[in-house]
């Protein structure tokens, strides 16, 4: 893959603000037309450095309003990758990372409710890289959508 540039930053950082954004609108703010906005955008995707576009939602919009967090301790052995691939299948998790400390991965879901929580927490906790869980309910002060400070270099 190659090196990103300015202009190409500049482009997903627009796009992360707002993926609806529209060519014309990105290319007005990066000095690009519309169809060469298109064109970096199509070769990113391309390329492999834009994955793809996504929607983010309340999560009391879809009655998921009970949020926790999951510390995995996984086997020996276990990669990354097959925590990601045993972790795709459930709907509920928002996001999964490896960590530093004694926990492999930090996994938070988004539930309908305390029992469903529980369930999803009983289906992790069966999957077979999962030696033990521990796990915590959030009750969140601050959720940013959207990248709201970028760090120049």
């Amino acid at each position: 893959m190659r090196k990103t540039n300015d202009i190409d930053e500049s482009i997903v950082w627009a796009l992360a603000g707002d993926a609806r954004r529209s060519y014309a609108d990105i290319g007005a703010e990066v000095g690009r037309s519309a169809s060469a906005v298109k064109r970096r955008v199509d070769k990113l995707c391309q390329e492999g450095a834009l994955l793809g576009f996504t929607i983010r939602v309340d999560p009391a919009l879809g009655d998921r309003q009970t949020e926790g967090a999951i510390e995995l301790f996984c086997r020996p052995k276990t990669t990354p990758e097959t925590i990601r691939r045993g972790l795709s299948q459930y709907p509920e998790v928002v996001s999964a990372s490896t960590v530093t400390g004694n926990a492999d991965a930090l996994v938070q879901v988004s539930t309908s409710g305390i029992e469903h929580f529980e369930q999803v927490l009983k289906r992790i906790e069966a999957e077979p890289f999962v030696e033990r869980t521990r796990s915590t309910l959030l009750s969140p002060l601050i959720r940013n959508s959207q990248p709201n400070n970028r760090i120049d270099e």
